[in-house]
């Protein structure tokens, strides 16, 4: 019998980390121009109960991961200036990047007003519409005060539904002027101020991908790529230290780049490229290189 501890496997794959940091300059160079990418963020916990996040920049019309980055955080403009930096040094072009899908995030608005003053932030609609499921479920509660019963849940749902198409009305709108008049109409509803304030603040950068010259940038941000990361037997605690995390990400990362899509959907996923690689998508096709070779494993 041949016993095998699983920290024998996981120093074996931090070896390949340090390989896959080694190889990050010049990495993807010549491979890929977007003008679009999306960002993300996974929370982690290492030893001690210690948090981090995964950072991780993608094309938005191939799927090729940049080298992904680790900060203690993302509140600050920091962190995002050095996943832009490795993914610059890897091979992304900064200066003809047009637009980036991310969350909330105020480090990475920070980052962008003060560095890529020439990039604009395309509000991701799946975390707006997350963060604005609370004000929508106390707006509906409002609406069933002082009934009871059937007539209680029938006043929610009437007002949840009222409110929740004024916000697609909105959000999803084809034009600004359709967005506007929508939310003239959400202010007014009784019950629909405090979440047409909120849109109201959020409207331009949730209405970029109208815009000519940014057209083709996507509304949601790359949230399904950490269920391929969390599949992985790197990942998490495992690590314990943020160098081992991020070594581990950029294995993940070169991993994705190089492994076909599946061909088959899912009940909530449908693959865009199936049976293509990223890289091949980007015009790089691997061949019969696969990702284990690049590692040099």
């Amino acid at each position: 019998h041949c016993y095998l501890a699983a920290s024998t496997v996981h120093r074996w794959l931090d070896g390949a980390g340090k390989r896959a940091q080694a190889s990050v300059d010049g990495q993807l160079a010549g491979i890929a121009h977007p003008q679009a990418v999306g960002t993300d963020g996974l929370w982690t916990r290492l030893k001690g109960q210690a948090q981090r996040v995964v950072l991780l920049v993608v094309d938005s019309v191939s799927g090729l991961l940049y080298p992904p980055t680790v900060a203690k955080g993302e509140e600050s403009a920091k962190p995002w200036q050095r996943l832009f930096e490795r993914a610059q040094q890897a091979g992304l072009d900064l200066a003809v990047l047009r637009g980036v899908t991310s969350d909330g995030a105020p480090g990475l608005l920070a980052y962008l007003r003060r560095s890529l003053t020439w990039v604009q932030q395309q509000r991701c609609v799946w975390h707006l519409w997350r963060n604005l499921g609370g004000e929508l479920a106390k707006a509906a509660s409002r609406a069933a005060a002082g009934l009871t019963g059937e007539a209680a849940e029938q006043a929610r749902q009437q007002a949840r539904a009222e409110l929740a198409g004024l916000m697609h009305q909105i959000v999803d709108a084809h034009s600004y002027e359709q967005a506007e008049a929508a939310l003239a109409t959400l202010l007014g509803h009784p019950l629909g101020a405090r979440i047409g304030q909120l849109l109201n603040e959020q409207l331009d950068r949730v209405l970029v991908h109208l815009l000519d010259y940014y057209k083709g940038l996507p509304r949601v941000t790359p949230e399904w790529y950490w269920r391929d990361f969390r599949l992985r037997l790197s990942r998490g605690r495992n690590h314990r230290s943020d160098q081992r995390l991020e070594r581990a990400a950029l294995v993940w990362a070169i991993y994705h780049n190089f492994e076909p899509a599946q061909w088959r959907s899912e009940r909530k996923r449908h693959y865009r490229h199936p049976g293509q690689s990223a890289l091949e998508v980007a015009g790089a096709p691997p061949g019969k290189v696969s990702y284990l070779d690049a590692l040099g494993v």
